[in-house]
């Protein structure tokens, strides 16, 4: 097995391949038909002959399999996959014009963009190409991707990943998964491969490991149930917690081996829920934009984060430091976490999380981990407010679904088990949060939403 280290020092490092293993393995299924590693390599190449001139590519696909289409047929013509934070025109707009020499890529026609394309190849299957016998080869500088934070904590910031980096970080995430599943598995994943935990997970793996990706993005429970006891087992699903909490309040069976959850913490209770609804290990993953995957747990077992092979997280005082093998030089997230002595961690919050009011601290994260605690709410959130009241303290708020209970009721319940100086003001009852489609929510929607 290929650990992190040993990629970037193969003495091949100057280009690496695009797809890995045999060529006549399964790499991904669509429509029901399994398509092979040779076939997808010849139907990226006849969509690379199409692309239009340019020097990056906005990959909008919304299906899973022409999204890795898209993304492989750019690094075969040597260009730049660009992860808008969201599908929106506006933001779509925003990075065409930071990337003059752009082209947006879809399977189907949008509202524009500008410079929308959507390319014949995407139409035909994979079967009418006759499977490549050579996998080609990509620089390993090649700048694959450029991706953006969030915006959880602030603006979106851009991120960029070279081909070299990508192939080091999927080495970690291949060893946790091959450790549950074997070497052979069928991934099915409910987030778009646009975030950085999609692309690892859904494209990278089938890529460059032995899993197969199902090409669709079920939405709605019964539609992940049915597409999960459609695939051949073993089966891994790739979540949120938000997905994982509609999936277990729906009482859907989930035909898996293997769940794993990012983008959010994921509560130990809810984790052992579906634990035990499923059957399966819940493993949770750990990363960012900037750092891609770093560290797993099992939450229903465990509290300590155990970082991948070769990974190294020192504590700062204004978070964590992480050393990675896919890192050119060391990256500072915002976490604040505890080392322990063999080198796992506790994380502890978020610097941006951490509040002080009338000389008390607590953490926005913990406050909002105590609101879903309370029976009847199904999703929550808890901020800061920008500014501060006649008395100089920035107060926070709360937005809250709970379709049962009203907000007196709500902050009763809160009462008993927070000090009253954080206790949210407002705290407001909606029908739903803005959250995005991997379940993060934008701090300047929250912000919106409670001063609508």
């Amino acid at each position: 097995m290929v650990v992190p280290g040993d990629i970037l020092s193969s003495p091949l490092a100057h280009s690496l391949p695009l797809v890995a293993g045999e060529l006549a393995r399964p790499l991904a299924r669509r429509g029901g038909l399994v398509v092979s590693a040779g076939q997808f390599i010849a139907h990226a190449q006849a969509l690379a002959a199409e692309l239009p001139p340019g020097d990056a590519v906005v990959n909008l696909c919304d299906d899973r399999y022409a999204f890795l289409l898209g993304f492989a047929a750019a690094l075969i013509a040597g260009r730049t996959t660009l992860l808008p934070p969201s599908r929106a025109p506006q933001a779509v707009a925003e990075i065409l014009a930071q990337h003059p020499g752009a082209v947006a890529l879809a399977d189907t026609a949008l509202d524009p963009p500008p410079r929308l394309f959507v390319a014949r190849a995407f139409a035909l299957p994979a079967q009418a190409f006759a499977p490549c016998t050579n996998a080609p080869r990509i620089a390993a500088t090649l700048n694959a991707v450029i991706g953006y934070t969030s915006g959880s904590t602030g603006l979106p910031r851009a991120q960029g990943k070279t081909w070299g980096a990508l192939s080091a970080s999927n080495a970690g995430n291949q060893a946790l998964f091959e450790a549950a599943l074997g070497p052979r598995f069928n991934i099915l994943a409910t987030v778009p491969p646009q975030h950085m935990y999609g692309l690892e997970l859904s494209v990278l793996l089938p890529l460059l490991g032995a899993a197969a990706v199902d090409g669709g993005r079920p939405f709605l429970p019964a539609d992940i149930a049915a597409a999960l006891a459609a695939l051949p087992a073993p089966r891994l699903l790739v979540a949120t917690p938000v997905h994982l909490r509609a999936l277990l309040d729906a009482g859907v069976a989930l035909s898996c081996e293997a769940i794993t959850s990012a983008t959010a913490p994921l509560d130990p209770r809810l984790a052992a829920a579906i634990e035990t609804a499923s059957g399966a290990p819940l493993l949770e993953v750990f990363g960012s934009t900037e750092t891609c995957v770093i560290a797993a747990r099992r939450p229903a077992h465990e509290v300590l984060w155990t970082p991948y092979r070769g990974v190294q997280v020192l504590p700062q005082p204004d978070g964590m430091r992480v050393d990675a093998p896919q890192l050119a030089e060391p990256v500072i997230l915002a976490d604040v976490i505890e080392l322990e002595a063999d080198g796992r961690f506790r994380l502890a919050g978020r610097a941006v999380d951490l509040i002080e009011i009338a000389g008390k601290r607590a953490s926005l994260g913990d406050l909002t981990q105590r609101l879903l605690a309370i029976p009847g709410v199904s999703d929550a959130a808890v901020v800061q407010l920008e500014r501060a009241d006649a008395a100089g303290v920035r107060r926070i708020a709360a937005a809250v679904v709970a379709p049962g209970l009203d907000e007196a009721a709500i902050l009763a319940a809160l009462r008993a088990v927070v000090d009253p100086v954080f206790l949210p003001r407002p705290l407001r009852r909606v029908d739903v949060l803005p959250r995005s489609a991997t379940g993060k929510l934008p701090r300047a929607a929250l912000l919106e939403l409670l001063a609508s």
